[in-house]
């Protein structure tokens, strides 16, 4: 079974968890499939504490993960941060498309192939 929970890395009194989807035998801070976000608990200034990629959580909650307590709450105060987040904050940015279009690449010559292969058959 696989669950989304907390693993623990940084320094001593200077905690930091990765939020990763593991096989429920794995250890804590062990084996993982993959890493879904971070808690930064102790993160001051600009430094973002919280972030969760929603997509690949709901990846594997539809896939049969379970969160652990811990994690649910982080979902839960994550998505109240977003959504008090203005629109304008939230969208991500698109590339403006750009003035000329690409060439086309051009067309490749014809390869021409010899019928005569048994002289090189031979040889190899």
């Amino acid at each position: 079974m696989v669950v989304l929970r907390l693993s623990r890395g940084g320094a001593k009194n200077r905690p930091f968890y990765s939020i990763v989807a593991a096989d429920k035998r794995a250890r804590r801070d062990g084996n993982f499939i993959e890493r879904v976000g971070f808690f930064n608990p102790v993160a001051s200034g600009g430094e973002v504490s919280l972030r969760i990629a929603m997509d690949r959580l709901t990846y594997w909650t539809s896939n049969g993960a379970q969160m652990s307590p811990a994690v649910a709450k982080l979902v839960d105060r994550f998505a109240r941060q977003v959504a008090s987040q203005p629109a304008a904050a939230v969208a991500v940015p698109v590339a403006a498309p750009s003035a000329a279009p690409a060439a086309a690449p051009a067309a490749a010559a014809p390869v021409e192939v010899s019928a005569d292969t048994s002289a090189e058959a031979s040889a190899t």
